[in-house]
C-alpha cells in the first residue's frame, strides 16, 4: 500500500464530488485536469477517485440532500471522466448495441440510474433510459422496439425491488426469457444479494463500474440462448 497515494485519491475524490455538488461541470474537467496532470493511472481514476465520489453523491441523494439537477449534472461529470479514461471510450460508439434501463414501478431514485447510464453510454451503448415509475410492459415493449437483449432495472428499497417481480413474470408469460436478459441493480441488491434471483434478476453489478462487463455477458447469454 501506499499511503501518500492513498491520501492524494481521497483528496482529489473530495474535490471532485464537490464539483458534482456544484453542478459545475467546467470546474469538475479542470479538477480531471489537475489529477491527470499529477500522473494518475487513467484507470485508478475511475476506481479510485470516480467511483468513491459516486458512493458519497449517492448517500447524500438517499439522504435527499441534493436536488435533481445536482445528480443530472452529477451523471454528466462521471460520463465526461469516464470518456477520458477509458481506452477507446470515444470510438466505442461504433457498436451501438442498445440497451434499456429505468426504474421499476414506484420507484423514483433516479440517482444510480442515471449514473448507469453514463457509464454504458461512455462504453458505447445505445441506452434507452425509460425514467422512474416504469410499468413492466413499458419494459418489454421498449426493448422489442429497439431490439436491445438487455433490461437493466434500477430499485434502491427492497419494498420496490419486489416490483421487478411483476416484470420477470411478463417476460417468461410472453416467452421471452431465451431473448431478454434481466439486470438489476441499486443500493438494497448489494446490502441483499439473494434478492437478485428472488425477484428474477440474471445479474447484478456492485457499481457502475461493472455494469458494462455485466451487460456484455447478459447479451452474449441471449445471442447464445436458443430461440423459441
Amino acid at each position: 500500500m501506499n499511503p501518500p497515494a492513498d491520501l492524494a485519491a481521497a483528496q482529489w475524490t473530495e474535490r471532485l464530488l464537490e464539483t458534482m455538488v456544484a453542478a459545475d461541470r467546467p470546474a469538475a474537467a479542470l479538477v480531471l485536469d489537475q489529477i491527470l496532470a499529477t500522473g494518475f493511472a487513467p484507470g485508478r481514476v475511475i476506481a479510485a477517485i470516480l467511483d468513491p465520489a459516486l458512493v458519497k453523491l449517492g448517500r447524500l441523494w438517499g439522504a435527499e440532500n441534493i436536488s435533481l439537477t445536482q445528480t443530472f449534472v452529477a451523471a454528466k461529470i462521471a460520463e465526461d471522466v469516464l470518456v477520458r479514461c477509458v481506452p477507446g471510450a470515444e470510438t466505442t460508439a461504433a457498436h451501438r448495441s442498445p440497451a434499456v434501463i429505468g426504474n421499476i414501478e414506484d420507484d423514483f431514485h433516479s440517482l444510480g440510474r442515471r449514473i448507469v447510464g453514463s457509464f454504458l453510454r461512455a462504453a458505447g451503448w445505445d441506452v434507452h433510459d425509460l425514467g422512474n415509475d416504469v410499468l413492466p410492459e413499458q419494459f418489454v415493449d421498449k426493448a422489442l422496439e429497439v431490439g436491445a437483449v438487455v433490461i437493466g432495472v434500477s430499485a434502491m428499497m427492497q419494498t420496490t425491488a419486489l416490483n421487478i417481480r411483476k416484470l420477470r413474470s411478463l417476460i417468461d408469460a410472453r416467452g421471452l426469457q431465451g431473448r431478454l436478459r434481466l439486470a438489476v441493480g441499486g443500493a438494497v441488491f448489494n446490502w441483499r444479494p439473494d434478492l437478485v434471483a428472488e425477484v428474477g434478476g440474471e445479474g447484478t453489478a456492485a457499481n457502475a463500474a461493472g455494469v458494462d462487463a455485466l451487460f456484455h455477458r447478459l447479451q452474449a447469454e441471449a445471442q447464445g440462448a436458443p430461440r423459441g
